[in-house]
């Protein structure tokens, strides 16, 4: 039997925690923690997206991840908080699981970059 969308987004809902994006803006600047808008560079153009946060594609997260890639990310800390934004929250859930499988301990999804735009959280051009 195939799969849908809607079972990979519940696989990924089930592994990857949703956070508030009242919650995410206390998180951050803390140290230990990372934020990560993986939508496409045409929609961060857009809107703008999270101050400071990496910019990294969906299509891309696998390699950005993957400290034995040559595109691995440095910025990307396995122990860190990953706190993962995009549109909606279905990106950051599906990038968050494959975070997950790969290793990384503590992703959360933020959702989208509206709501934390909504929420008061810090933005950037």
């Amino acid at each position: 039997m195939s799969k849908t969308a809607a079972d990979y987004l519940a696989e990924a809902n089930a592994v990857v925690s949703r956070v508030s994006a009242e919650e995410a803006v206390g998180y951050w600047g803390q140290a230990g923690t990372t934020f990560v808008d993986v939508r496409d560079s045409g929609a961060i153009a857009q809107s703008g997206t999270v101050k400071g946060a990496l910019r990294i594609p969906r299509g891309m997260i696998e390699f950005a991840a993957d400290d034995t890639s040559k595109l691995h990310n440095e910025n990307l800390n396995k122990e860190d908080r990953i706190c993962l934004v995009c549109a909606a929250g279905g990106q950051a859930a599906l990038a968050g699981k494959t975070m997950v499988d790969m290793g990384y301990t503590n992703v959360v999804n933020v959702g989208g970059f509206a709501d934390w735009q909504a929420a008061g959280g810090e933005t950037e051009e």
